[in-house]
Protein backbone atom coordinates (compact mmCIF):
# COMPACT_ATOMS: atom_id res chain seq x y z
CA UNK A 1 0.00 0.00 0.00
CA UNK A 2 1.18 3.83 -1.34
CA UNK A 3 1.52 6.00 1.46
CA UNK A 4 -0.88 8.61 0.56
CA UNK A 5 -3.18 5.05 0.37
CA UNK A 6 -2.28 4.22 3.62
CA UNK A 7 -2.58 7.98 5.19
CA UNK A 8 -6.33 8.15 3.81
CA UNK A 9 -7.61 4.60 5.17
CA UNK A 10 -6.37 5.28 8.54
CA UNK A 11 -8.33 8.97 8.31
CA UNK A 12 -11.53 6.68 7.10
CA UNK A 13 -11.00 4.47 9.79
CA UNK A 14 -10.75 7.44 12.63
CA UNK A 15 -13.71 9.05 11.36
CA UNK A 16 -15.81 5.55 12.14
CA UNK A 17 -14.91 4.57 14.73
CA UNK A 18 -15.03 8.65 16.13
CA UNK A 19 -18.73 8.42 14.90
CA UNK A 20 -19.17 5.44 16.68
CA UNK A 21 -18.15 6.20 19.85
CA UNK A 22 -20.84 9.87 19.21
CA UNK A 23 -23.74 7.43 18.50
CA UNK A 24 -22.99 5.00 21.48
CA UNK A 25 -22.98 7.93 23.57
CA UNK A 26 -25.91 9.27 22.49
CA UNK A 27 -27.70 5.95 23.73
CA UNK A 28 -26.44 5.94 26.91
CA UNK A 29 -28.24 7.76 29.54
CA UNK A 30 -27.24 10.28 31.57
CA UNK A 31 -25.62 10.45 35.07
CA UNK A 32 -28.88 11.26 36.57
CA UNK A 33 -30.95 8.97 34.80
CA UNK A 34 -28.78 6.04 35.27
CA UNK A 35 -28.97 6.78 38.88
CA UNK A 36 -32.89 7.17 38.69
CA UNK A 37 -33.04 3.45 36.43
CA UNK A 38 -31.08 1.58 39.18
CA UNK A 39 -32.59 2.98 41.94
CA UNK A 40 -34.86 0.72 44.11
CA UNK A 41 -38.45 0.47 43.54
CA UNK A 42 -38.91 1.29 46.90
CA UNK A 43 -37.89 4.79 46.51
CA UNK A 44 -39.65 5.19 43.37
CA UNK A 45 -42.75 6.27 45.57
CA UNK A 46 -42.72 8.15 48.92
CA UNK A 47 -44.65 6.59 51.77
CA UNK A 48 -47.21 8.64 54.03
CA UNK A 49 -46.08 8.19 57.70
CA UNK A 50 -48.61 8.64 60.27
CA UNK A 51 -48.71 11.34 62.60
CA UNK A 52 -46.34 11.40 65.51
CA UNK A 53 -48.29 10.19 68.93
CA UNK A 54 -47.48 11.24 71.95
CA UNK A 55 -46.84 8.12 74.25
CA UNK A 56 -48.05 7.70 77.80
CA UNK A 57 -47.02 6.54 80.51
CA UNK A 58 -48.07 4.17 83.50
CA UNK A 59 -50.08 1.64 82.19
CA UNK A 60 -49.93 -1.15 79.18
CA UNK A 61 -52.31 -0.32 76.75
CA UNK A 62 -55.05 1.27 75.33
CA UNK A 63 -58.96 0.65 74.83
CA UNK A 64 -61.11 2.82 72.72
CA UNK A 65 -64.59 2.27 73.21
CA UNK A 66 -67.03 3.14 70.26
CA UNK A 67 -70.11 3.47 71.42
CA UNK A 68 -73.56 2.85 69.06
CA UNK A 69 -74.97 6.23 69.97
CA UNK A 70 -78.85 5.16 68.99
CA UNK A 71 -78.91 2.21 71.48
CA UNK A 72 -77.80 3.80 74.52
CA UNK A 73 -80.19 6.96 73.62
CA UNK A 74 -82.76 4.64 73.38
CA UNK A 75 -82.10 2.29 76.32
CA UNK A 76 -81.32 5.66 78.79
CA UNK A 77 -84.57 7.30 77.79
CA UNK A 78 -85.24 10.11 79.96
CA UNK A 79 -82.20 9.71 81.31
CA UNK A 80 -79.90 9.91 78.24
CA UNK A 81 -77.89 13.43 77.30
CA UNK A 82 -80.05 15.46 75.82
CA UNK A 83 -77.01 17.19 74.21
CA UNK A 84 -76.51 13.88 72.47
CA UNK A 85 -79.91 12.09 71.46
CA UNK A 86 -82.02 15.35 70.99
CA UNK A 87 -84.06 15.13 67.89
CA UNK A 88 -81.38 16.05 64.53
CA UNK A 89 -78.14 14.87 65.88
CA UNK A 90 -77.73 11.77 63.31
CA UNK A 91 -74.54 10.24 65.34
CA UNK A 92 -73.72 6.46 64.52
CA UNK A 93 -70.63 5.41 65.98
CA UNK A 94 -69.10 7.68 69.01
CA UNK A 95 -66.16 7.48 71.19
CA UNK A 96 -67.13 7.14 74.45
CA UNK A 97 -63.38 6.87 75.63
CA UNK A 98 -59.87 6.15 75.16
CA UNK A 99 -58.73 4.12 78.66
CA UNK A 100 -55.63 3.45 79.73
CA UNK A 101 -55.46 -0.73 80.99
CA UNK A 102 -53.27 -2.43 82.37
CA UNK A 103 -52.85 -5.88 81.43
CA UNK A 104 -55.16 -7.37 84.23
CA UNK A 105 -57.46 -4.16 85.25
CA UNK A 106 -57.23 -0.17 84.83
CA UNK A 107 -56.26 2.86 86.72
CA UNK A 108 -58.79 5.03 87.34
CA UNK A 109 -59.51 8.69 88.56
CA UNK A 110 -55.39 9.54 88.45
CA UNK A 111 -54.63 13.03 90.47
CA UNK A 112 -53.88 15.58 88.04
CA UNK A 113 -54.02 19.49 88.08
CA UNK A 114 -56.53 19.80 85.39
CA UNK A 115 -59.74 18.28 86.79
CA UNK A 116 -61.81 20.76 84.23
CA UNK A 117 -61.79 21.10 80.73
CA UNK A 118 -62.00 24.31 79.03
CA UNK A 119 -65.03 25.06 76.64
CA UNK A 120 -62.05 25.75 73.86
CA UNK A 121 -61.52 21.75 74.17
CA UNK A 122 -65.06 21.01 74.27
CA UNK A 123 -65.93 22.64 71.17
CA UNK A 124 -63.28 20.57 69.19
CA UNK A 125 -64.12 17.14 70.04
CA UNK A 126 -68.11 17.67 69.33
CA UNK A 127 -67.68 15.49 66.28
CA UNK A 128 -66.43 12.64 67.74
CA UNK A 129 -67.77 13.24 71.50
CA UNK A 130 -71.15 14.60 71.12
CA UNK A 131 -71.81 15.65 75.13
CA UNK A 132 -69.46 17.60 77.55
CA UNK A 133 -70.41 15.68 80.32
CA UNK A 134 -68.95 12.91 78.74
CA UNK A 135 -65.82 14.29 77.85
CA UNK A 136 -65.31 15.88 81.03
CA UNK A 137 -66.16 12.47 82.75
CA UNK A 138 -64.13 10.43 80.46
CA UNK A 139 -61.09 12.85 81.07
CA UNK A 140 -61.45 12.97 84.80
CA UNK A 141 -61.50 8.86 85.15
CA UNK A 142 -59.60 7.74 82.50
CA UNK A 143 -57.21 10.53 80.62
CA UNK A 144 -56.07 11.63 84.26
CA UNK A 145 -54.22 8.16 84.40
CA UNK A 146 -52.57 8.07 80.51
CA UNK A 147 -49.48 10.46 81.67
CA UNK A 148 -50.19 12.84 79.27
CA UNK A 149 -51.29 16.67 79.22
CA UNK A 150 -54.89 17.58 78.86
CA UNK A 151 -54.62 18.83 75.62
CA UNK A 152 -51.93 15.52 74.35
CA UNK A 153 -54.83 13.46 75.79
CA UNK A 154 -57.41 14.15 73.59
CA UNK A 155 -54.83 14.57 70.31
CA UNK A 156 -54.04 11.02 71.00
CA UNK A 157 -57.90 10.40 71.54
CA UNK A 158 -58.64 11.43 68.40
CA UNK A 159 -55.62 9.96 66.25
CA UNK A 160 -57.26 6.54 68.04
CA UNK A 161 -60.82 7.17 66.51
CA UNK A 162 -59.01 8.22 63.07
CA UNK A 163 -56.55 4.94 63.26
CA UNK A 164 -59.88 2.93 63.53
CA UNK A 165 -62.02 2.11 60.05
CA UNK A 166 -66.17 2.02 60.29
CA UNK A 167 -67.34 -0.35 58.30
CA UNK A 168 -69.59 1.17 55.76
CA UNK A 169 -72.55 -1.22 56.85
CA UNK A 170 -72.28 0.82 60.28
CA UNK A 171 -72.20 4.53 58.72
CA UNK A 172 -76.05 4.72 59.16
CA UNK A 173 -78.66 2.83 59.45
CA UNK A 174 -82.36 4.19 58.71
CA UNK A 175 -84.11 1.55 60.26
CA UNK A 176 -83.88 -0.69 63.08
CA UNK A 177 -81.19 -3.96 62.74
CA UNK A 178 -81.30 -7.25 64.22
CA UNK A 179 -77.56 -9.34 64.20
CA UNK A 180 -75.59 -11.50 65.58
CA UNK A 181 -72.56 -9.65 67.76
CA UNK A 182 -70.21 -11.98 65.69
CA UNK A 183 -71.27 -10.51 62.62
CA UNK A 184 -70.81 -7.12 64.04
CA UNK A 185 -66.97 -8.51 65.10
CA UNK A 186 -66.64 -9.82 61.39
CA UNK A 187 -67.07 -6.50 60.09
CA UNK A 188 -64.41 -4.62 61.89
CA UNK A 189 -61.50 -7.55 61.34
CA UNK A 190 -62.58 -7.08 57.72
CA UNK A 191 -62.26 -3.48 57.17
CA UNK A 192 -59.23 -3.33 59.86
CA UNK A 193 -57.29 -5.95 58.49
CA UNK A 194 -54.17 -5.78 61.18
CA UNK A 195 -56.75 -5.94 63.89
CA UNK A 196 -56.49 -9.13 65.70
CA UNK A 197 -59.43 -11.47 66.43
CA UNK A 198 -59.01 -11.52 70.29
CA UNK A 199 -58.22 -7.75 70.19
CA UNK A 200 -62.07 -6.24 69.63
CA UNK A 201 -64.76 -7.05 71.53
CA UNK A 202 -68.64 -6.04 70.70
CA UNK A 203 -70.67 -5.26 73.95
CA UNK A 204 -74.89 -5.62 74.39
CA UNK A 205 -77.00 -5.02 77.27
CA UNK A 206 -80.14 -7.59 77.47
CA UNK A 207 -81.23 -6.38 73.95
CA UNK A 208 -78.67 -4.04 72.48
CA UNK A 209 -75.71 -3.58 70.63
CA UNK A 210 -73.66 -1.18 72.96
CA UNK A 211 -70.06 -0.29 71.99
CA UNK A 212 -67.10 -1.85 69.90
CA UNK A 213 -63.97 -1.84 71.94
CA UNK A 214 -60.24 -2.12 70.15
CA UNK A 215 -57.63 -2.32 72.15
CA UNK A 216 -54.19 -0.75 70.83
CA UNK A 217 -50.47 -0.04 72.25
CA UNK A 218 -49.68 3.66 73.21
CA UNK A 219 -48.31 4.06 69.34
CA UNK A 220 -52.04 3.12 68.43
CA UNK A 221 -51.23 -0.22 66.48
CA UNK A 222 -53.95 -2.94 67.21
CA UNK A 223 -52.88 -5.79 69.93
CA UNK A 224 -54.58 -9.01 71.52
CA UNK A 225 -55.79 -8.12 75.09
CA UNK A 226 -57.73 -11.31 76.68
CA UNK A 227 -59.03 -9.85 79.15
CA UNK A 228 -60.90 -6.96 77.29
CA UNK A 229 -61.89 -10.08 74.37
CA UNK A 230 -63.25 -12.20 76.90
CA UNK A 231 -66.01 -9.49 77.70
CA UNK A 232 -67.22 -10.15 74.83
CA UNK A 233 -71.59 -10.02 74.26
CA UNK A 234 -72.47 -13.51 74.38
CA UNK A 235 -76.14 -13.13 73.11
CA UNK A 236 -77.01 -15.05 69.69
CA UNK A 237 -78.80 -11.45 68.37
CA UNK A 238 -79.03 -7.69 69.50
CA UNK A 239 -80.54 -4.77 68.04
CA UNK A 240 -79.23 -1.89 66.18
CA UNK A 241 -81.68 1.13 66.38
CA UNK A 242 -81.26 3.43 63.55
CA UNK A 243 -79.69 6.84 63.68
CA UNK A 244 -81.63 9.57 64.78
CA UNK A 245 -82.46 12.58 62.39
CA UNK A 246 -79.97 14.40 60.04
Amino acid sequence: MSWARECRWRFGAAVLGLAALVAVAGCKPSGDSQQAANAPASTATPTTSQPAVALGKGFDFYVLSLSWSPSYCEAEGGEANRQQCAMGRPYAFVVHGLWPQYERGYPQDCRTNQRDVPNDTLRTLYDIMPASGLIRHEWRKHGSCAGLSQDNYFKVLRQARERVKIPAEFNRLDGYRTLDPDDAERAFLQANQSLPADGIAVTCDRRYLREVRICMNKDLSFRSCDEVDRDSCRRDKVVMPPVRGG
